[in-house]
């Protein structure tokens, strides 16, 4: 059985009045002691179920787990499809193709990604970016660029790159030689290395589950 935020809430109300009323049989309830008894025990009922709640959180956030794939997923196929189910687009893990022409093993995925993270900090991507709901909306949002199909129809032609991957970073390498959308990107000075880390990080962005965000990667329904 699945626990959501009202049940949760719920839980920690009935928990708190439970003891509370426990710990002050026989007292008064308009004495100060009677209502401090809440106080005190709402308080650490809540610090205890935000305890638990962090470390459900941090479980459900690290790699390998359900929504935030291995670092090895940049080895796949990313889809994006519709899940009737849970009612929003989800990602789909596909069969294993060669990133920038190998397949990489788990500590070579997680370098990868860790300096394309260390990249964008770096040039201050998200002031104009926007990843995983934080930063600006000058520019595209980047939480699922790699399943953009204009990297393919459009990047790649215009690049001559044999792979998306390929045509990515190169046009991050020299945004200002491919004119695409009419506000331009700046060229950062990436190296080759740069752009691939870069490349990386965002196809494995594009494997978290976000809960359907954004949602202008997939039509959503209109009614639920």
């Amino acid at each position: 059985m699945k626990f959501g935020w009202l049940e949760i809430t719920l839980f920690s109300i009935v928990l708190t009045v439970v003891i509370s009323a426990i710990l002050v049989r026989g007292k008064n309830w308009l004495e100060p002691g009677f209502w401090g008894v809440f106080a005190i025990v709402g308080s650490l009922v809540m610090f205890s179920v935000l305890w638990l709640l962090t470390f459900d959180t941090l479980k459900k956030i690290s790699f390998g787990s359900n929504r935030v794939p291995s670092p090895t997923v940049i080895n796949h196929k990313i889809g994006y499809e519709y899940d009737p189910d849970k009612k929003r687009y989800i990602p789909t893990i596909g069969e294993e193709e060669p990133f920038f022409g190998k397949q990489w093993s788990e500590k070579e995925a997680t370098s990868l990604l860790t300096k394309g993270k260390l990249v964008i900090q770096s040039r201050n991507c998200m002031d104009c970016h926007t990843l995983l709901g934080n930063g600006a909306y000058f520019a595209p949002d980047l939480t699922k660029s790699w399943l953009d199909p204009k990297w393919e129809t459009m990047i790649q032609p215009m690049t001559g790159m044999k792979t998306k991957e390929e045509a990515m970073a190169k046009w991050l390498q020299n945004p200002e030689y491919y004119g695409t959308w009419q506000r331009r990107m700046p060229n950062l000075k990436l190296t080759e290395a740069e752009a691939k880390a870069i490349v990386g990080y965002l196809k494995f962005m594009s494997a978290i589950d976000t809960n359907g965000f954004p949602d202008h990667f997939g039509r959503a329904p209109s009614v639920f």
